[in-house]
């Protein structure tokens, strides 16, 4: 009974730890799943699971949001490591997995679908809401008091950030230019097929103009990433859901290469801001230093403020639309969950409480 009990523990900080796609999780329900059905794997044995597992979880997280994990092969390998779920605690799973005919995949299962009907309520609000009475700091604190969602805040504050500073750049119409001084026109014929290909620049049009834009470097786990957004005007845009100190703005720096870097943050104090922006080691990169007060001024004026009637619907469309990029919703139910009939299995050991039981129909 201890040991089932440790075993369950060390599975639920894996769940509670997981982002909405919960990738970690689905991979130990696909290996219990094996191990069930009579493929000869030994819990005990990473190696018969710990590379097959990666596509069985694929297999299962395409059918149900129609994605796939990306993160570094070291960072899914952390599943199998002793603060989450080595071989003996999976073993251990395997054989109430066995006892109950399948109770254990059910149960991840199960929170995978509480942990979606959490989010579409969430988002629901978003879909919603009207540029009149949004409330982006409503909308983030919805993430933030959600236990089930905390640890997609971040990808929130992102998607947030981004679709600010996106429909701005578009519409004020920005542009960019690229020119090359006439003292360096002999180079530029020199190579004339570089300039061309790479800068859109020829000796005959030295000049290039283009729209300013930002862009978002994907849908990837936010261990993957060093940089976040970056601009075709210069500064990177690192940004963080947390309260800048000078450690973790040193850590940007170092992190990011770009000679300058916004940095967008929850939050930090004047005198942290002004020493990071004055001290000679860090004001040639950090161009400026954005905070959580910020942006929701920026929201409130782009929604509600004088040029409201011409970005606030722009700024909502923006808004949904990398919100339905990064949170798919769940697929109707792939038949090949759904043969394998978790709702008629149950044990009382493995059963969710009734205020956390999903209105989802992943499992039906």
């Amino acid at each position: 009974m201890q040991d089932r009990q440790k075993a369950k523990d060390a599975l639920d900080t894996v769940i509670k730890k997981s982002r909405i796609h919960f990738y970690k999780p689905i991979q130990i329900a696909e290996i219990l799943y094996h191990i069930r059905i009579g493929d000869k794997i030994d819990p005990l044995n990473l190696e018969d699971y710990r590379t097959r597992s990666k596509k069985w979880r694929d297999d299962i997280t395409n059918l149900l949001i129609g994605r796939i994990c990306t993160s570094s092969a070291k960072f899914q390998d952390n599943l199998f490591e002793e603060n989450a779920v080595p071989p003996a605690m999976l073993n251990e799973l395997s054989k109430e997995n066995l006892r109950t005919g399948g109770a254990v995949e059910a149960y991840i299962y199960n929170c995978f679908n509480e942990k979606h009907s959490q989010l579409h309520n969430a988002l629901s609000y978003c879909y919603e809401s009207t540029k009149e009475d949004f409330d982006v700091k409503r909308f983030i604190n919805s993430f933030r008091k959600e236990p089930g969602l905390k640890r997609s805040v971040d990808k929130i504050y992102e998607i947030v950030v981004y679709s600010l500073f996106a429909t701005l750049v578009e519409t004020l119409g920005i542009k960019v230019k690229v020119s090359v001084p006439r003292n360096k026109f002999g180079i530029l014929d020199e190579f004339d097929d570089f300039s061309e290909k790479i800068m859109s620049l020829d000796f005959d049009n030295p000049i290039h103009t283009q729209d300013a834009h930002v862009y978002r470097l994907g849908v990837t786990n936010a261990a993957d990433r060093g940089l976040d957004m970056y601009s075709n005007w210069g500064p990177a845009i690192q940004i963080k859901h947390l309260n800048l100190d000078e450690d973790l703005a040193k850590n940007i720096v170092s992190s990011v290469s770009s000679d300058k870097i916004v940095i967008v943050c929850k939050g930090a104090k004047k005198p942290v801001i002004d020493s990071l922006l004055n001290q000679t080691a860090w004001k040639s990169r950090i161009q400026s230093i954005v905070t959580e007060h910020n942006l929701v001024n920026w929201y409130e004026k782009a929604l509600r403020g004088k040029y409201g009637y011409v970005i606030g619907d722009k700024l909502l469309k923006s808004l949904i639309n990398e919100i339905a990029n990064e949170f798919l919703s769940v697929r109707k139910t792939p038949n090949k969950i759904k043969s394998r009939h978790y709702e008629n299995i149950t044990d009382p050991f493995w059963t969710l409480p009734k205020h956390k039981t999903s209105h989802s129909n992943v499992l039906k």
